[in-house]
């Protein structure tokens, strides 16, 4: 009886085959190509376009793009074109600009001025000489022009703008760091954004492929009587709902590029194509995870120590402004008087003096001491403000290293995944064509291998993301 049985089903098997070997004989004798549709009526319109082979969708952005750049480019391109990177930089030369004005003050001050004086009642004939009259003071009319020269020999205040410029330029220019570690970071992870995109792209023109290879196959078999009709409409309702991720993807990339040239500085109305090499890329995920933290390598650490040390200056500043502001200074005078406005320049009446100006803060309602206390109790905040910034850098580090191990221990399993998917599509695709499995199996398995490989490139892109959280962590991003 097993016999029987086992004669029974070899000789269904043979029939099976050479039934497909008929109808793909059938279809090379009609030179039927893969984007063959039966002809009118034999089958329903609703799956007329889903027969057709979807055509390669063209890469977003290559629209008048008439360049490819790779990720060191496009960091390269920001870092000199960027709008707030070229601000930052503009303000280290505001400091500079600044420090300048502030130390004016030690250079010598020269002045000129004049007064042209027309008497009309005079009191006496006693007037001091050297204060803008002229010794005759009955002329009614008198010109006094003068030049003073002053020198800044000792001020507090200058002592503090001289002591404190090289910090402000190093603030500045600290600015200018943090917003270039900003926009590496953030450069890269909208040109990886980029790139998972387009690679979703790629797998999903591929499974939209096999799909419609799928869909043609199912509607021959169910014409040949080997499947029943709800076959093809899976396989239809399928290739839809890859058609709709496909559509969705095309039209996602396209904010993605914008929002990519908007970090770059890059002219909205230019395209370009990102370029990549796979294997770099695949290289290049990998990092040294044995590292110890180093607070100082953060910039934000660096800028909070500069802030510690120009507060320390305003406390110098306060304590040492009780001493006396001392300066030199000259003058010389020339004083013209006449009658008559035509003969004012006749005679000329020189007078010129030199000395020593000083003045000395002896009480100012407690003004100093206060400020002095200020200063002292804002240095405690910014002591307390490195305290918070070390245990959140901490805390950063520690996230991005275990959000990296994840990611890659992740990214491992799943590649083995899109392997083991690969070769279970194969399976199951070649036993529905065989008649072992029904269609559902072959759905299944597709499902699976499209999950498969997006997740994976979710996870390598997760990895390169995540590896630059870590670097930008452990303050390690070169620019």
């Amino acid at each position: 009886m097993s016999n029987i049985l086992f004669n029974i089903g070899k000789i269904r098997v043979l029939v099976f085959i050479a039934l497909l070997f008929c109808c793909s004989t059938y279809s090379f004798a009609q030179n039927v190509n893969l984007n063959y549709i039966p002809p009118a009526g034999s089958v329903p319109d609703s799956i007329k376009n889903s027969l057709l082979i979807p055509q390669k969708a063209p890469d977003a952005g290559s629209a008048g793009a008439n360049q490819y750049l790779s990720l060191q480019q496009c960091i390269e391109y920001a870092l000199q074109h960027q709008p707030a990177l070229n601000a930052s930089l503009i303000n280290v030369d505001v400091a500079r600009a600044t420090n300048k004005i502030a130390l004016a003050g030690w250079l010598p001050q020269l002045n000129a001025s004049g007064n042209f004086i027309h008497t009309i009642q005079s009191a006496n004939n006693n007037v001091a000489n050297g204060n803008g009259t002229t010794n005759q003071s009955k002329d009614p009319n008198s010109f006094v022009p003068g030049v003073s020269l002053s020198q800044a020999i000792f001020s507090p205040s200058l002592l503090y703008a001289h002591r404190s410029a090289p910090l402000f330029i190093q603030q500045a220019n600290q600015v200018t760091d943090s917003t270039k570690i900003f926009l590496v970071s953030s450069v890269s992870k909208s040109f990886y954004n980029v790139l998972l995109t387009l690679e979703q792209i790629n797998v999903l023109k591929e499974d939209t492929a096999r799909l419609g290879k799928n869909l043609r196959d199912a509607y021959h078999q169910y014409k040949g009587g080997i499947v029943d009709e709800t076959d093809y409409e899976e396989a239809e309702i399928t290739l839809n709902n890859s058609m709709a991720q496909l559509k969705q993807a095309n039209e996602s990339v396209v904010p993605q590029y914008a929002s990519l040239k908007r970090l770059m500085g890059f002219p909205p109305q230019q395209q370009f194509n990102v370029n990549f090499d796979t294997l770099e890329m695949m290289r290049s995920i990998h990092i040294d995870t044995s590292q110890q933290l180093q607070y100082e390598k953060r910039i934000e650490f660096q800028q909070i120590k500069t802030e510690k040390e120009l507060q320390n200056e305003q406390i110098n500043y306060y304590k040492f402004s009780f001493l006396p502001t001392l300066s030199a200074f000259y003058n010389y005078n020339v004083a013209f008087g006449s009658n008559s406005i035509s003969n004012l320049f006749i005679t000329p009446y020189p007078s010129s003096y030199i000395g020593l100006s000083f003045s000395i803060p002896i009480f100012t309602g407690f003004a100093r001491l206060q400020n002095l206390r200020k200063a002292r109790l804002e240095e405690k905040i910014i002591d307390w403000h490195q305290v918070d910034l070390k245990s959140q850098i901490y805390s950063e580090y520690t996230s991005a290293l275990a959000n990296y191990k994840s990611n890659f221990y992740n990214l491992n399993l799943l590649q083995r995944n899109v392997a083991l998917a690969k070769r279970t599509y194969f399976v199951v695709t070649l036993q529905y064509r065989q008649g072992i499995v029904p269609y559902l199996n072959v759905i299944t398995a597709e499902s699976n291998l499209i999950t498969s490989e997006i997740s994976y490139l979710n996870a390598l892109f997760q990895v390169l993301s995540s590896k630059i959280d870590l670097q930008k962590a452990m303050g390690n991003i070169s620019y």
